[in-house]
C-alpha cells in the first residue's frame, strides 16, 4: 500500500505545478473542472485552487508514507507518478493547446 500512496504524491506533486503557475499568472488552462474534463480552460482562481488541493493531497500522501531521497524503491515508485503524469500531461495539453493554436 506505501507504494501506491508513492505513487500518487509523486502525481499530485507533478500536476500542482502548472496549474498553480498557470493560475498565479493570471492565465486560464485547463482542468478536470471544464467542459469537456480538460479540454477547456478553467479560470486562474480554480487553477490556484486545484493547484492547492493536488499540492496538500500530495503533501498529506508524503506525511502517512515518507520516503527517503536515498535510491530505493520507494524513490523509484515516487518518480515513476511524477514522470507518468508529466509525461502524460505533456502529451495531452500539446495536443489541447495546439488545437487553440491553430
Amino acid at each position: 500500500m506505501e507504494f501506491v500512496s508513492h505513487f500518487f504524491a509523486g502525481a499530485f506533486l507533478c500536476n500542482f505545478i502548472p496549474h498553480l503557475a498557470a493560475g498565479l499568472q493570471g492565465q486560464f488552462f485547463p482542468t478536470p473542472f471544464a467542459r469537456l474534463h480538460g479540454s477547456r480552460d478553467s479560470s486562474p482562481v480554480v487553477n490556484v485552487l486545484w493547484g492547492s488541493f493536488n499540492l496538500a493531497a500530495g503533501i498529506a500522501l508524503l506525511t502517512s508514507s515518507p520516503i527517503g531521497l536515498e535510491p530505493g524503491a520507494p524513490l523509484v515508485v515516487f518518480s515513476l507518478g511524477f514522470l507518468g503524469l508529466g509525461v502524460f500531461s505533456a502529451w495531452h495539453f500539446n495536443k489541447v493547446m495546439g488545437h487553440k493554436r491553430g
